[in-house]
């Protein structure tokens, strides 16, 4: 069985995870706590660690089931098939957000202008400029060195 990643309606991710539960259909909704100003009080509250986003764990036959559920949009694919989330990444997500350390998560995707630190391959350690991202590849400015970077997906 793999772990797929189902995208939801904005703000029906722990509905649709219940849901899910219900259905007897494993799945998996990180969740954090974050303090919310409103204006008259704070209150801790839980949100989704990944907004829109909930994973499920299903053989690849049974993966049209999970449209049972109201809320559920589509699978989130990665370069023209449905993304497969690995064991040992969930687990990682877990575990990190056991760990009393933490004191505050923001999860965003990579964009153009950003300055990243390559962490592997013949340029680690190297930092880099995004100047693209597509669906098949990255282009990346290495200030550093004076080249340009493309990085294809498999």
């Amino acid at each position: 069985m793999n772990w797929y990643v189902i995208y939801t309606k904005p703000k029906w991710e722990k509905k649709v995870a219940e849901k899910l539960e219900q259905s007897g259909i494993e799945c998996y909704c990180p969740l954090i706590t974050q303090i919310k100003q409103w204006s008259d009080r704070k209150k801790k509250v839980e949100v989704p660690l990944f907004n829109s986003y909930v994973f499920v764990r299903l053989e690849e036959a049974e993966r049209n089931s999970v449209f049972q559920v109201s809320g559920v949009v589509r699978y989130l694919f990665w370069l023209g098939k449905p993304a497969i989330v690995k064991d040992e990444e969930i687990e990682i997500i877990k575990s990190s957000l056991k760990s009393p350390n933490i004191a505050d998560v923001t999860v965003t995707a990579i964009q153009v202008g950003d300055k990243i630190k390559l962490e592997s391959g013949a340029f680690s350690n190297q930092e880099a400029i995004v100047q693209e991202v597509s669906k098949t590849h990255y282009i990346l400015i290495l200030e550093s060195l004076g080249c340009i970077l493309k990085i294809k997906y498999k």
